[in-house]
């Protein structure tokens, strides 16, 4: 949950706002105060669209291999959620089965 105060752009604007820092040679700072847009705001999405077009910095993860990462961190989390409950409702039927 963001702000209430965080803009939520969509792609195309995002997209638009990037193809014309590419575009028109001038700074990232410059376009984003015409467009209204912190100039933070719009070098990240031109960061992260260099990345997925393999142009980042060595070791930098593309939007595909982040939104894995993050899908992959949830699942592990589930799965050790799940193990603990299976810890405590073997050693509940251990203790259980001993009486």
């Amino acid at each position: 949950m963001g702000s209430k105060y965080t803009k939520r752009y969509s792609v195309e604007y995002r997209r638009d706002a990037i193809a014309l820092v590419r575009s028109s040679g001038r700074t990232v700072t410059g376009v984003a105060r015409e467009l209204g847009v912190s100039p933070e705001s719009l070098r990240n999405w031109v960061r992260r669209d260099q990345a997925d077009r393999g142009e980042g910095t060595p070791g930098e993860l593309t939007s595909a291999e982040r939104e894995e990462l993050k899908r992959l961190r949830r699942q592990n989390r589930e799965q050790q959620q799940t193990i603990e409950i299976l810890k405590k409702a073997t050693a509940f039927f251990v203790k259980e089965s001993d009486r």
